[in-house]
């Protein structure tokens, strides 16, 4: 009976003491790889960030880069690199068609050698390296929803295949070096994404609707504006990716993160210009090549294996947060340069 009650009183175990990490970014200096830095410098982690600035801007990172606990390399991932660090994310590749359409080659060899050059780097130091993949694995889908077994509808040669072929190319590596040599792998396929950050001339939906509307310009949709997107808040993203990153039971992925929520490209048009109260009318010009027509992510797997995730900022939310943030750079739109003439 005594020895039962004392078991009864014990105190609860103390929770483990926290342990930084030396942990790499590549691409840390973009749109979202500079938020995941704030995240990991916030909760005490040595962080490296590494960029070539191609559609980067240090813009993003200025906050960080007093911080003692952050540091900046300016480097291509194409060519190798010599570091020690416990844990790698690798979202080193312009994202945005008319960036990656720029230099198609280049942005192949950013997919494929680049994540070989990390890939043998993670090996060489037995630590986990995670992938930013795309939701353009998907292609032009066929199955809607979109869960992780589907493989997808792709053209291997349109005007696209660069970053989707590539994105698929480099997650066979991911897969090939796991069952190879063991390497701690983790894929997360990231669908549309937003909040600030967002380079004003990236190309994107979200921040050329914004931009066009706060400067009263015609907002520009390609196509009738019926295709559909699901628009997901970079905290959200973000979340989930560590999440995945320090999962404890072993999963590789691939996992969808995205927003299930779905809209019309015209819808989000309408939407944005009520948000900010502009003047600007609808223009319609033509659809690119292979432009998927509807993108929607099922998210049933992430939320069984990364303890619930799901997203949780609603679109009206997280634009009103990008809004802010538009309007705050709006007036010095001359520091920010296009980062290629496909602009």
């Amino acid at each position: 009976f005594v020895s039962l009650f004392h078991q009864m009183a014990s105190p609860a175990p103390a929770p483990a003491p926290f342990c930084p990490k030396r942990i790499l970014v590549t691409g840390g200096a973009g749109f979202i790889g500079s938020h995941l830095c704030k995240r990991l410098v916030n909760e005490g982690h040595d962080v490296i960030c590494l960029d070539n600035l191609f559609t980067g801007d240090k813009l993003n990172i200025a906050e960080l880069l007093t911080r003692p606990n952050f540091e900046f390399i300016r480097h291509d991932i194409v060519d190798p690199i010599k570091l020690e660090v416990d844990q790698i994310y690798n979202l080193a590749c312009p994202a945005s068609p008319p960036h990656y359409q720029y230099n198609p080659i280049k942005t192949m060899q950013t997919s494929v050698l680049g994540i070989m050059n990390m890939l043998e780097l993670a090996r060489h130091l037995n630590c986990p390296i995670l992938q930013a993949s795309t939701s353009e694995v998907y292609g032009d889908a066929l199955v809607h929803p979109q869960r992780e077994n589907y493989w997808g509808n792709v053209n291997c040669a349109g005007i696209r295949s660069c970053y989707d072929e590539g994105k698929r190319a480099a997650e066979t590596l991911l897969f090939d070096y796991n069952r190879m040599y063991k390497t701690k792998v983790r894929v997360v396929r990231i669908f549309n994404t937003y909040g600030p950050n967002m380079h004003p001339y990236d190309g994107r939906v979200v921040s050329n609707f914004i931009r066009q509307a706060l400067n009263n310009e015609p907002i520009t949709i390609f196509g009738s504006g019926d295709q559909t997107r699901s628009f997901q808040f970079v905290d959200d993203l973000v979340e989930g990716m560590v999440r995945m990153m320090n999962n404890t039971n072993d999963f590789i992925g691939p996992v969808n993160l995205g927003n299930p929520g779905e809209f019309t490209i015209k819808q989000l048009a309408e939407m944005v210009i009520r948000m900010t109260g502009s003047q600007s009318q609808l223009v319609y010009r033509e659809l690119p090549g292979d432009d998927p027509c509807r993108r929607r992510p099922d998210n049933s797997l992430a939320r069984e294996k990364l303890g619930g995730w799901q997203p949780v900022v609603q679109l009206e939310q997280g634009l009103e947060r990008t809004i802010a943030y538009f309007r705050s750079i709006n007036a010095n739109l001359a520091h920010y340069r296009p980062p290629t003439k496909n602009f």
